[in-house]
């Protein structure tokens, strides 16, 4: 054989072996940001629970001093179970919405009772789902930026034909259904 052909197939081989290295880096990347995506959303349930966790003393402690407002505090119960059973982003998004719009009303209700308000234990309840708000919206924020980052991966080539695997489609983001209601999160007052 002659020094061309030689020359020639070590192109072609060095060609296949750095696309192959291309489509495994890639590949790589893909189960990278997918994972990155599923453990976003993990942390979004888990402040999703902590959250839900906190929604029953809440509503006893108002409920102890305005125990009339049976309906809201009916919608708070049902706010949370939708929260709780909410497995797709699709899901916590609505549920988020209407769990904003219950803790609104229960805080409204808190507002005409001046000795819960000057309770600790109530200021102290009040910062914990404060906290867990912000949490909340940390993690929505981190979530939406892992799917954003994974869906345009997943979207452009070579990545494009590793995205028709399972596991590699689209992912939802996660997003309120009422924007006005995640805006305007429920009012806490110190």
């Amino acid at each position: 054989m002659q020094t061309g052909a030689w020359i020639a197939i070590g192109v072609i081989v060095l060609l296949i072996v750095l696309l192959a290295l291309y489509l495994w880096v890639t590949y790589n990347s893909l189960v990278t940001l997918r994972a990155r995506v599923d453990e976003a959303w993990r942390d979004i349930v888990a402040q999703l629970q902590r959250r839900a966790e906190l929604v029953p003393t809440l509503t006893g402690a108002v409920q102890g001093y305005a125990d009339h407002e049976k309906t809201v505090f009916e919608a708070v119960d049902r706010a949370r179970a939708e929260s709780l059973a909410a497995a797709t982003p699709a899901d916590a998004s609505a549920a988020e919405s209407h769990m904003q719009q219950a803790l609104r009303s229960v805080f409204a209700v808190a507002e005409a009772f001046p000795q819960l308000q000057a309770s600790p234990d109530f200021l102290q309840l009040q910062g914990d789902i404060a906290d867990t708000e912000d949490r909340i919206q940390g993690s929505r924020r981190f979530y939406n930026g892992g799917v954003r980052e994974f869906n345009t991966k997943v979207q452009v080539l070579p990545s494009k034909l590793f995205a028709r695997r399972p596991g590699f489609g689209p992912r939802e983001f996660f997003e309120a259904g009422d924007a006005t209601a995640v805006a305007q999160p429920p009012r806490v007052q110190f």
